[in-house]
């Protein structure tokens, strides 16, 4: 018999939407050299900015979706891709003691890693705390007695989410769960893993940072040492491909090579 405290209002929703997995997926992974993020961060530190590594890839994965890959940045309604006005992030936030809650940044692609950072520890104290819940739908949608769970969910998702159409206490109906998710899973001591796409976000991918390691690199034909951040994506094949996926690795590998740039304005050619 399963015991009520693993029945969390996530567990029951989860168990309403998903079904055996048979929606197209793409999977990949990638390490980038974190060697200037960590200096960016300690110098950034050492002004007094608290900045970590979760908040440098989420101005990287913002902004390499919003300017970069703008074709990604899109949502499936009524059989059509459709484009995103802006990068909101999801990003799943561990809190100590308790399961994994998460918070939606909006318009990502337009802060600094310095705005972001202050933005975020405000949200996260309501977060953590319990004080407010930036995302508290799977609650209310565990809060419905089981027999006519799936049945709610489906038609919210049909209703709402796929069509568009307005449904009280859902204002966002474009992006109700951000633009993309990311989590951080390197806080659990993972280095790689390939999380679900939540068919209700209808996102174009779902991110996740690995813990970061010194590992032996070839460097200009020569082995080094360099500590590597491993990058784990689960891609909605409605929306991305090969091509896409790759040049989106690219865009991010860029920008965390030089997070220096995170900290600027976007510079619009």
């Amino acid at each position: 018999m399963v015991k009520k405290m693993y029945t969390s209002s996530w567990r029951k929703v989860s168990i309403s939407i998903f079904g055996a997995p048979k929606e197209g997926k793409v999977f990949g992974s990638y390490d980038v050299d974190a060697t200037e993020l960590l200096k960016f961060i300690e110098k950034k530190k050492k002004e007094g900015v608290k900045l970590t590594v979760t908040h440098v890839v989420t101005a990287a994965v913002a902004r390499t979706l919003f300017y970069d890959t703008p074709e990604a940045n899109c949502f499936v309604r009524r059989g059509r891709l459709m484009q995103r006005e802006n990068a909101d992030v999801f990003l799943a936030v561990a809190q100590q003691g308790k399961s994994t809650t998460g918070m939606i940044i909006p318009k990502v692609e337009s802060k600094t890693v310095t705005e972001l950072s202050e933005y975020m520890t405000k949200k996260l104290k309501n977060v953590k705390s319990g004080k407010k819940q930036s995302f508290d739908l799977t609650k209310s949608l565990g809060k419905v007695p089981w027999p006519f769970r799936g049945f709610v969910i489906k038609f919210i998702k049909w209703w709402a989410f796929q069509n568009g159409f307005w449904l009280p206490g859902i204002k966002r109906r474009d992006s109700p769960f951000g633009s993309i998710a990311l989590t951080n899973i390197g806080t659990f001591g993972l280095e790689n893993g390939y999380l679900a796409l939540f068919p209700i976000a209808n996102y174009p991918a779902i991110i996740a940072m690995g813990q970061i390691k010194e590992k032996a690199v070839v460097v200009d034909g020569k082995i080094v040492i360099r500590p590597m951040l491993p990058l784990s994506g689960t891609f909605d094949h409605r929306i991305m491909d090969g091509d896409k996926i790759g040049f989106m690795t690219n865009a991010m590998e860029r920008r965390l090579l030089n997070p220096q740039h995170l900290d600027e304005p976007e510079q619009i050619a």
